[in-house]
Formats: C-alpha cells, structure tokens, sequence
C-alpha cells in the first residue's frame, strides 16, 4: 500500500491549487499517519455560529480545510496550534483573522481582513515582539491552501513517538541531506526572508524540513526509516538512544 503513494508527484500537483492540497492531505494522512475520516472535520454549523460571532464570511479555502480535517490535531497541532472555530479572532490592530498560534505565543498566523474575500487568501505571520510597536503582520505563504500544506507537513516532523527527531545541523549535515535526498518542490517560504527558506527533502521512507541549516526535522514512515536517515547524516540527533 505504501508504494502506491508517491509523495513527491502528489505535492507537486498539491501546491498546485485548493483541490490538489486536499488530494495530498488525504494522501499523506492515509499512508504517513491514518486515513481522514467522517467527523474529522468541523461541521458547516460551527463555521457558521463563527462567521455569525466575527460578523464576517470565511475564505473558501479556510472552511474546506476545517471541514475536511480541522479537528485532527495530529494533523495540526502537535507543535503549533490550529485554533477551532470557536476560537478564531481578528487581531487587536483590527488588520487580521488569525487561525493559528506558535505553541508558546510567540506568534501568530493570519489573514488580512481585506482579503477574506478571496477563495484562497495569502496567510501572514506577525511574531510577538517586546516592543508592541515594531510588531507587523508579514508574508508567509502566497495561498492558505499552501499554508495547511505545510501546517501537515510540520505536524508530522513534530508529532511525539520514536518515528520523528530533530537534528542540530551544520554545514556537513546539510551537504549530506542534499547528497543523500530529494528536495521537494513546495514553493520557498517564508516569503518575508527568501534569503532563510525552510526547505522540504524525501529520503527514503523519511520526510525532512531544513529549517535555513540550522536544524533538520525528520519523519521516517518507521522507525527503521529513521534510522537509516541518522546513519546517512551522522550528528546529534536528540532522540537517538542507539
């Protein structure tokens, strides 16, 4: 079943658009986690009974992903979190819709009011600064279809169990993630520093982010992919009790 599941070309075309993003997650979900099923979403009252609360429409895009997968938190929110319906909020500089949280309040993800209207509206993040003052909403992802993309993809690498581990990279470990896998082509982000993209790679049976060479999150579809992947890019792998 796994081999029937090609993870590079399934991305390829779920960066595509709205339809394609939601063929990948269900693809994704079903052979790298567990298949999506009825009452995995939220349902059309609870969308509505938020709409009716912020007095506003919610983007096409943001209903079909929290109608299809939104209450699989194992698919959102293992790090950061998606927020519920229930506790979505325009910010207090009346600029966005915010629908995600960085698991310690550092940050916030968003969309800006004036393009709510849009079927899949570009998703802003804004960090939580010392100085209130130099706080401001700043690109992220060009769609939001992109963005749930990648909130999958994030969840995964960070989900608890003896399948994922991270890696404190240096320049050696990086030239060998890019010597020993395939990059992805999931679109540079964050748009806001081209300069320090986070980048996707397939190993075999491994899924890593490379968060600008400075740390690699992997997700082996087993433990012995995982650790094949640590044999590959020897380093300090924090969960490696080998």
């Amino acid at each position: 079943m796994t081999q029937e599941f090609d993870l590079a070309a399934s991305l390829a075309r779920g960066v595509e658009g709205r339809s394609g993003a939601w063929s990948f997650i269900q693809d994704f979900a079903a052979h790298w986690v567990s298949a999506l099923k009825t009452g995995d979403g939220w349902t059309e009252a609870d969308l509505v009974a938020a709409e009716e609360r912020l007095s506003i429409q919610l983007p096409t895009t943001l209903r079909e992903a929290y109608l299809l997968f939104g209450r699989r938190r194992d698919l959102t929110s293992n790090h950061d979190v998606l927020l519920s319906p229930a506790e979505l909020y325009v910010d207090d500089t009346k600029e966005a819709l915010v629908f995600r949280h960085e698991n310690q309040g550092a940050a916030s993800w968003g969309i800006l009011l004036d393009s709510l209207e849009d079927d899949d509206p570009a998703v802003f993040i804004r960090s939580d600064l010392a100085d209130k003052t130099a706080e401001r909403w700043e690109g992220w992802l060009e769609r939001l279809s992109l963005c749930f993309v990648e909130i999958v993809l994030s969840e995964s690498v960070q989900a608890d169990g003896e399948s994922c581990d991270f890696l404190d990279a240096d320049d050696d470990s990086i030239e060998l993630l890019q010597q020993t896998c395939v990059q992805l082509s999931f679109p540079a982000y964050p748009v806001c520093e081209e300069e320090h993209p986070t980048r996707w790679f397939l190993g075999q049976g491994v899924l890593l982010r490379d968060d600008d060479g400075t740390a690699v999150l992997a997700r082996g579809r087993t433990p012995e992919d995982l650790d094949r992947i640590r044999d590959r890019i020897p380093g300090d792998w924090l969960n490696d009790y080998r």
